[in-house]
């Protein structure tokens, strides 16, 4: 059985191919039985769409490709913290899982701005480790801003 590194790996995969379409590199993959069954990066501004975080998408591709909107048994590995329509998502779509890198100081729904898994009142509840490859996905962010921030400068 494949591990939790392993996996994120993957995503880490789909984060840099986000970056190469000049979006923020977040990566996501949905995974059932051992096998990846969805898999998303950010693509907001391609899209010219706010819901188009890479979670989302992984979710949606996950529930087309299994044909059901219930992820039972599945496993969430995103690059980044989940913010609070993401971690939504995973609860209706009943994620049993989520596995992330870096903490999200500006939108995190986990651990950093909301701690949203201790919500007593869902009718889901998610298992969740975050710190997974953390330092390869942070580094991947602060590389993509500081050279969007020195593009501006030129520009």
């Amino acid at each position: 059985m494949k591990d939790d590194e392993f996996w994120m790996k993957e995503a880490l995969n789909l984060a840099k191919t986000a970056e190469q379409y000049g979006e923020v590199p977040i990566g996501a993959i949905v995974v059932i039985d051992n096998q990846i069954i969805g898999t998303g990066f950010n693509s907001k501004e391609a899209l010219h769409d706010p819901t188009a975080h890479a979670e989302v998408i992984a979710i949606r591709n996950a529930s087309q490709k299994i044909k059901n909107w219930r992820l039972k048994k599945s496993t969430l590995y995103t690059t980044l913290e989940p913010c609070p329509m993401c971690f939504g998502a995973s609860l209706q779509a009943r994620v049993d899982r989520i596995v992330y890198a870096a903490q999200d100081l500006r939108w995190g729904a986990i651990e950093t701005k909301i701690k949203m898994p201790e919500a007593a009142t869902f009718n889901h509840s998610i298992e969740v480790l975050g710190g997974v490859q953390a330092e390869e996905s942070q580094t991947l962010l602060k590389n993509f801003f500081s050279q969007l921030r020195e593009s501006k400068n030129k520009a």
